[in-house]
């Protein structure tokens, strides 16, 4: 059974300055370290004039894929404390990138570890981290008499109906979490004394997003 995750719907930015440097923050929700580089690229052509883009990601679940990059910046000063930001968050499926401009001081080692750190804490400040859960797409036709049990039913559990359609029956499409589908299933068939008609649906992820569900295949 797959397992629930963090990450980010949407870009999120964040700005550190630090004796005149610059730590602009960028952060990308990706599925592929191909997107990621794309990201890169990306930013790199944006702000063509800094002297830094650091970067770092993290990619699947179980056991992810990490990198990170200095970019030039002296060892262990930028692309790690940008890793360690995104892994102490919980974070997967993440790509971060903070570049530099030079403010014409030198920072020393721990002033660039905390600003690197501070930007990227600064971006996810902000609401765009959701839990991505597996879960199922359930259609479910019943009887009109049976409409208020279902409807308290998946009250009492919290799961949100994405859609109904009110015909000489009612259908209703449910996000049901995967972990909850065989004691959701047994109690609309014994709440409704076998009145309604629960299809498997479409296995998905989704999430409760400052916007509503956002909700993908899986």
């Amino acid at each position: 059974m797959a397992e629930s995750y963090q990450t980010l719907y949407r870009v999120c930015e964040g700005e550190y300055t630090e004796k005149k440097s610059r730590f602009l923050a960028e952060l990308y929700p990706v599925e592929t370290e191909e997107e990621a580089f794309f990201r890169l690229e990306a930013v790199k052509k944006k702000y063509w004039d800094a002297r830094h883009h650091c970067w770092a990601y993290v990619i699947g679940t179980g056991t992810p894929c990490e990198r990170m990059s200095d970019d030039g910046e002296p060892s262990g000063t930028a692309g790690k404390p940008i890793l360690e930001v995104l892994k102490g968050r919980g974070l997967t499926n993440v790509f971060a990138v903070v570049t530099r401009y030079f403010g014409g001081t030198l920072l020393g080692t721990g002033g660039l570890v905390r600003a690197y750190s501070q930007a990227v804490a600064d971006a996810l400040f902000g609401g765009a981290v959701i839990t991505r859960v597996p879960g199922v797409r359930l259609r479910i036709e019943t009887d009109y008499t049976v409409l208020g049990k279902l409807q308290y039913l998946t009250a009492q559990r919290g799961l949100y109906t994405e859609d109904v359609i009110y015909t000489d029956k009612v259908q209703m499409q449910v996000l049901v979490p995967e972990r909850e589908l065989s004691a959701f299933r047994k109690e609309v068939t014994e709440g409704t004394s076998g009145q309604a008609v629960l299809d498997d649906g479409e296995t998905c992820w989704f999430a409760q997003t400052e916007d509503g569900y956002e909700v993908r295949k899986r």
